[in-house]
């Protein structure tokens, strides 16, 4: 995957860890919209134990970059501008969010935008992780 805001990586080696995965385009309305949310939902403590990753299908690498700097975006984006991965993980509308285990198998998917820091998501996120890994701290893993 060509990174945005990072190297370029293969999807294969966020293996060992489950994987969140936000598919989105710069011109996608809700996908700006849920974008805050992601952001604040990298940022907590009770999230630590999975990974977080955006994938944009913008077909220009300019316009995805301006939205991550509009954005000031601290997650790990890539472009897909062959459509590889929209194709694979069936985005056939945007925004998309998958859920993935430590190895690579599709637990979730949430199609349309999100509050993705709200207590119902995370709770979401978590019952949906829960054989794969558990939450890092205590405290978290008591709120659910």
């Amino acid at each position: 995957m060509r990174g945005l805001n990072g190297p370029a990586r293969k999807l294969a080696e966020f293996r060992g860890r489950p994987l969140l995965i936000n598919v989105w385009a710069s011109w996608c309305g809700p996908c700006r919209a849920e974008m805050a949310s992601l952001e604040r939902l990298a940022w907590l403590d009770e999230t630590r134990y999975f990974t977080i990753i955006g994938v944009s299908t913008d077909d220009y690498v300019d316009k995805a970059q301006a939205a991550l700097t509009s954005w000031n975006s601290t997650i790990t984006h890539f472009i897909d501008t062959n459509l590889e991965l929209e194709k694979m993980l069936g985005a056939n509308t945007l925004p998309l969010t998958v859920l993935v285990d430590t190895e690579g198998r599709v637990l979730g998917k949430v199609h349309g935008a999100r509050e993705w820091d709200s207590r119902s998501a995370l709770d979401y996120i978590h019952a949906t992780f829960k054989h794969v890994a558990a939450p890092a701290d205590k405290s978290a893993s008591n709120a659910h």
